[in-house]
């Protein structure tokens, strides 16, 4: 087995199992664990105080505890990870870190806090709207705040070198995974869109100083090899991006690919949106670390302008020559719910295909997904 080949398997076994990889890493590092479930999340921070971040993917199977604190009509993601804390299938975690996102993450912090039992509990209320300097004030005020509820919670005291040592690992990481992207955009044959997607999970639950050095292992292999060898037979595939909060199914990208259309780009919390936004490496950190926030592209639950997602959506189809998007929507998940009308609109008016995917904890039936999938594709 080649280096690229065991670094994917290794990828994929993390993925397919974070809380496994979560015990056996934190038996070897002795590292406190704080589990987050939102990309906006300071992670840079929670890694500069020596603890290890710990994406939640509210995944469980069998929903039942939950449902005596959260409405049904609630998002898989915010009853699924309830659901994980109060079976103890998270026992692995010291805490859990609550940025302000939307109305339901908000309420599950006050649910989780007084049922879930972990020791570390931190709120990070950060602003919603991104486009004013009282904001940018604001949002380092937050920082500050967090970076001293982490310090007495961990017993830790949290340099300005612990920081900017953080910023440059994190920059090293979005560095490779914003990589991978590109080099498969351009050769989609290279890397399967499911091992991109296993790669990206992982990227939110391994030890972060591993993960950086399997990325720029894995990234120096692919560029290694010929994009006109991998792409060789691809002729007539279609070139697929994704647009939504988040993706708990890799059957989504084989099924895709199986039906003739490869996913080369997206627009996910728990995609490129995780990825994007470097740090500038002078200067004060926290201002620096406030700035990433700040700028990256917004989820529906922040505000840059009224047209900032939708502008960034048309910039990246035609920027990636996009054939069709999907939009994979979580249920219950009012703000890409309220978003998804004025998306759909942009991408009509510049007459690109798009097709809405409503998704839970439990994927469609798959020959539902396939025949939709197929048809989507024979479309384009």
């Amino acid at each position: 087995m080649t280096e690229h080949d065991e670094i994917l398997t290794k990828f994929e076994a993390v993925s397919k199992d974070p809380n496994a990889y979560a015990r056996s890493s934190k038996e070897k590092t002795g590292k406190k664990m704080l589990g987050f479930f939102c990309s906006y999340a300071p992670e840079e921070l929670v890694q500069a105080a020596g603890a290890h971040p710990f994406r939640l993917f509210g995944a469980a199977p069998d929903i039942e505890l939950a449902d005596s604190h959260l409405q049904t009509y609630c998002c898989s993601l915010v009853r699924g990870g309830l659901e994980d804390a109060l079976r103890g299938r998270l026992d692995f975690l010291d805490g859990t870190v609550f940025p302000h996102t939307c109305d339901t993450i908000q309420r599950l912090s006050d649910i989780w806090r007084i049922n879930a039992g972990f020791d570390i509990h931190i709120d990070a209320v950060m602003p919603v709207k991104l486009d004013t300097p009282s904001a940018r004030k604001y949002m380092i005020d937050v920082l500050a705040g967090f970076r001293s509820d982490l310090e007495k919670a961990l017993g830790v005291t949290i340099t300005d070198s612990d920081i900017a040592a953080s910023i440059r690992l994190y920059n090293r990481i979005r560095s490779g995974l914003s990589a991978i992207y590109d080099i498969r955009s351009g050769s989609p044959g290279i890397m399967s869109s499911e091992a991109v997607y296993h790669t990206m999970k992982a990227a939110m639950v391994m030890d972060r100083e591993t993960l950086a050095e399997d990325l720029e292992k894995l990234v120096r292999s692919l560029e290694g090899v010929s994009g006109e060898t991998v792409a060789a037979g691809k002729d007539g595939r279609k070139r697929i991006m994704l647009a939504g909060g988040i993706c708990n199914h890799p059957d989504i990208y084989k099924i895709l690919a199986e039906a003739g259309g490869d996913v080369v780009w997206d627009d996910l919390c728990t995609g490129l949106r995780y990825a994007g936004g470097m740090i500038e490496e002078s200067g004060d950190p926290l201002e620096a670390v406030a700035g990433r926030y700040m700028e990256r592209m917004v989820c529906p639950a922040k505000h840059l302008s009224n047209t900032a997602r939708g502008e960034h959506l048309v910039e990246s189809v035609n920027r990636q020559q996009i054939d069709g998007v999907i939009f994979l929507q979580l249920k219950f998940c009012d703000p890409h719910a309220f978003d998804y009308p004025y998306l759909k609109d942009f991408l009509d008016q510049q007459g690109v295909p798009s097709m809405l995917l409503e998704i839970e904890e439990q994927k469609p039936p798959e020959g539902h997904l396939r025949t939709r999938f197929e048809t989507f594709v024979d479309m384009l």
